[in-house]
């Protein structure tokens, strides 16, 4: 314990480490390196503005989006904190075209696991100085460990990760993160440098009374979706609900999860299989709902069933409070139906 009472990071992952199954110290190490990198990119985040580092880098990612200069920062920190120390053989970035190799080092032995990353989500809003975040998924590699890795690896169910997480970058940082045994949150001090069990057993109320969903884009949703909406606003009982939205997924995700709410970033028109990816932001975020008592869904199947087929691979995503997604889906089914 430190002197103020409170557990640090390092000294839950050490503690929970014989909670894993497959419990070598390995994947403590990994957590450790993720909470080292976040600690640098929480700093990149903070002086941004000051130091020619927010802005557009000029170049688009793999998605054809607009690189902002503090995702290439951000990619480029998280890989070699992940790559140096030895703790995965493999990595997939939202930022990247295809996955990274880890090179075995010396003594031949290539981990285990692959990590996915989404290394600055929402990183558009750093010039306005809203919050932004990093998500990240964790997988035991299906191949032989010492042999190269595959894309088999990577192209995994949702049901397999072994952990995920994210880090919130705003009016404090914060680490939340599941290995299957519960969500807990992370609170970094930045005088000492040393993240502190701030929230411990999160969990999503049943219910909540906050809709997350771009509304400018309503007339390219769903009929589904365009009668949730109108449900969320009409006058009955406990609503009508308050609509809430960052955009910023971790953010808006943070939000629901701790005062009870459900966001929506549907299909539309212009995006038909929609627009967050499965692997990088749809799949940890689901992991971490359910673990906390939440809910999350494409609209109608389970997140966590969804089977991979590529890398980038783009879904509909309902997430939350574990009544309203399913009010949603609802809505959903019977718009299909008429």
């Amino acid at each position: 314990m430190s002197e103020q009472g409170l557990q640090t990071l390092g000294e839950f992952i050490i503690e929970k480490q014989d909670d894993f199954q497959y419990s070598t110290g390995e994947l403590s190490r990994l957590l450790s390196a993720i909470r080292l990198a976040s600690k640098i990119v929480n700093r990149e985040v903070n002086k941004a503005g000051i130091a020619d580092i927010i802005g557009r880098a000029g170049n688009t990612n793999v998605q054809g989006e607009e690189q902002q200069k503090l995702d290439v920062l951000a990619n480029e920190i998280f890989i070699a904190a992940l790559s140096q120390r030895e703790v995965v053989c493999g990595i997939a970035s939202e930022e990247n075209d295809d996955i990274i190799e880890i090179k075995a080092g010396e003594n031949g032995h290539l981990s285990k696991y692959v990590v996915l990353i989404d290394p600055l989500d929402g990183s558009s809003n750093i010039d306005v100085n809203v919050s932004v975040g990093t998500i990240f998924s964790i997988y035991r590699r299906v191949t032989e460990p010492g042999s190269p890795v595959e894309m088999k690896d990577f192209l995994q169910k949702g049901t397999e990760q072994v952990a995920a997480g994210y880090i919130v970058y705003g009016s404090s940082t914060m680490i939340v993160y599941t290995t299957g045994n519960g969500v807990n949150g992370f609170t970094l001090d930045p005088s000492l440098g040393t993240y502190y069990l701030s929230h411990p057993n999160m969990q999503f109320p049943k219910k909540g009374k906050i809709y997350s969903i771009n509304e400018g884009n309503y007339i390219k949703f769903p009929q589904g979706v365009k009668d949730y909406i109108k449900y969320c606003q009409m006058e009955e009982e406990d609503r009508p609900y308050t609509s809430r939205y960052i955009g910023s997924l971790v953010s808006d995700f943070h939000r629901n999860m701790i005062k009870g709410g459900i966001y929506i970033y549907p299909s539309t028109s212009q995006s038909p299989k929609g627009k967050l990816r499965l692997l990088y932001e749809c799949n940890p975020m689901a992991f971490i709902a359910e673990q906390a008592g939440g809910k999350a869904s494409d609209g109608k199947t389970r997140i966590l069933e969804l089977e991979p087929t590529e890398l980038h691979q783009r879904v509909p995503f309902f997430c939350g409070s574990i009544d309203m997604v399913r009010k949603a889906e609802e809505f959903m089914e019977n718009a299909e139906k008429h």
